[in-house]
């Protein structure tokens, strides 16, 4: 991933990780995001209109930086490209989808949780990762575990990550920005209360620029 993508990463702090049930519930959320100060999102592939959502988002919000989430599968680098997606996000890593990614030519944050994981990553070339699932693996202390032997990796960690423990993870030199679902409840996502997540979006920021500027 490059100097420039991670940036606009770390800028914003914090990563909704969205799964939405339509392509039309993806440009409301994703324009209540925007009018809450939050302009990056992780559309994922869990659900059918997924890829659907990412073209929908990339076409109305071109202000959102758009990332493909959930993206498992070799072929799905280039529907995610072709569907606007700006960077990718898997939740491990293998070989076959770092060539996968580079051949579609989208930055590519691979999940890890071990430090074999991350060797393995690094070989590749891949010093930006997603750290997954965060708080099963073990959170913060071995975020910090890992810094240790790889001085130069970056972490977005991702599961288990919220309100609570969000200035803990952000406090931490080695982690560019977090990611998780809090920000869009599925309850508020099915109702279309776009009120409620631009409240959400607008609090998460206000807490991240808090936390860089004290």
């Amino acid at each position: 991933m490059s100097d420039i993508h991670i940036e606009r990463m770390k800028a914003c702090g914090v990563i909704p990780v969205v799964s939405v049930p339509d392509a039309a519930a993806a440009v409301s959320l994703a324009r209540a995001l925007l009018d809450g100060g939050i302009d990056v999102i992780e559309l994922t592939l869990r659900t059918e209109a997924g890829l659907a959502a990412i073209e929908a988002v990339a076409r109305e919000c071109p202000q959102m930086f758009v990332i493909a989430g959930t993206v498992v599968q070799p072929a799905q680098f280039a529907q995610v490209r072709d569907a606007g997606a700006k960077a990718v996000v898997s939740p491990g890593f293998s070989e076959t989808l770092d060539d996968a990614a580079k051949a579609a030519g989208l930055p590519w944050l691979p999940g890890v949780a071990t430090a074999s994981e991350v060797m393995r990553a690094g070989e590749r070339g891949r010093t930006a990762l997603k750290f997954f699932p965060a708080e099963q693996a073990g959170g913060i202390a071995m975020i910090k575990a890992l810094a240790g032997p790889f001085p130069k990796v970056v972490f977005c960690p991702t599961g288990g990550v919220n309100t609570a423990n969000l200035g803990d993870y952000l406090s931490q030199k080695m982690v560019m920005c977090v990611g998780g679902t809090w920000l869009t409840p599925p309850a508020a996502v099915s109702a279309g209360d776009w009120a409620a997540i631009r409240e959400e979006a607008a609090k998460a920021r206000r807490r991240v620029d808090a936390l860089r500027a004290a």
